[in-house]
């Protein structure tokens, strides 16, 4: 069982990191990926991704903070290239339900993001959230073979992942597939390919059913693993290893 998504570097799991990782392992997880959000957690990814061999990290700015964090694509590639447990680029994207930055600022950011995911043919992570219509244009303009695409916490469209699975995307399922309202979300996870699915916390936020409201910790995938299996008409043990598989396809191979 693979945690895609979480973010370990923010409290209360960075205070609490070795029982954290732990109870990681006591639930049966192999691997961890925790995502950078800023320049300044970056630079908290990288101490943590030594912690223990089973974390990796990533390297990126998230939507919200691109009006405080200005990168080229230059910056992420030395140090994806200075950094071999730093395997992936973002989480990156839009999000215009919240618009915490200048929409032009993350757009351009975006790109930046995209350009350093093809000259290193490194996963690119994107967070999409009110922006399904101008995440798509960007990412088919740039349409490649060698653009590999991870949407984190995928709660889009049918239609929008229809569309994205024409650029070969995969698609992690958060702990929101748990949650009672999350009908239609679950019916487009029915859906999807077994082989583009992978699951994550994005912890601390976002616990699934039944620990919904708490702070979350990538000990509780558990739960999203379930869920899954039971969308997909499967044992839980078959998910956990297809979603290992698609992770370790992605990010390995």
């Amino acid at each position: 069982m693979i945690d895609s998504h979480c973010h370990l570097d923010h409290e209360p799991l960075l205070s609490d990191l070795d029982n954290v990782i732990q109870r990681s392992k006591d639930k049966g997880i192999k691997k961890i990926l925790t995502i950078s959000t800023s320049v300044e957690s970056f630079a908290r990814v990288k101490e943590i991704v030594h912690r223990d061999d089973m974390i990796y990290g990533t390297i990126g700015i998230h939507p919200h903070e691109s009006d405080k964090n200005e990168i080229n694509s230059e910056f992420i590639i030395k140090n994806l290239d200075e950094n071999k447990r730093i395997i992936g680029i973002g989480e990156t994207g839009l999000d215009f339900y919240y618009n915490n930055s200048d929409r032009e600022k993350q757009i351009k950011s975006f790109k930046i993001h995209i350009e350093a995911a093809l000259k290193s043919n490194i996963p690119l992570i994107i967070h999409s959230r009110n922006a399904e219509e101008k995440t798509f244009e960007i990412l088919n303009e740039h349409k490649d073979d060698n653009l590999k695409i991870l949407m984190h916490c995928f709660t889009g469209s049918k239609k929008f992942a229809d569309k994205l699975l024409n650029l070969n995307t995969y698609f992690s399922a958060s702990g929101i597939i748990t949650f009672k309202n999350s009908s239609d979300l679950q019916n487009t996870f029915s859906t999807l390919p077994l082989n583009r699915i992978l699951i994550e916390t994005d912890s601390p936020f976002l616990a699934p059913v039944p620990n919904r409201g708490k702070k979350n910790e990538p000990s509780f995938i558990d739960f999203t693993a379930a869920k899954l299996a039971e969308i997909k008409k499967m044992k839980k043990s078959e998910i956990i290893n297809v979603t290992t598989s698609n992770f370790n396809n992605l990010f390995f191979e």
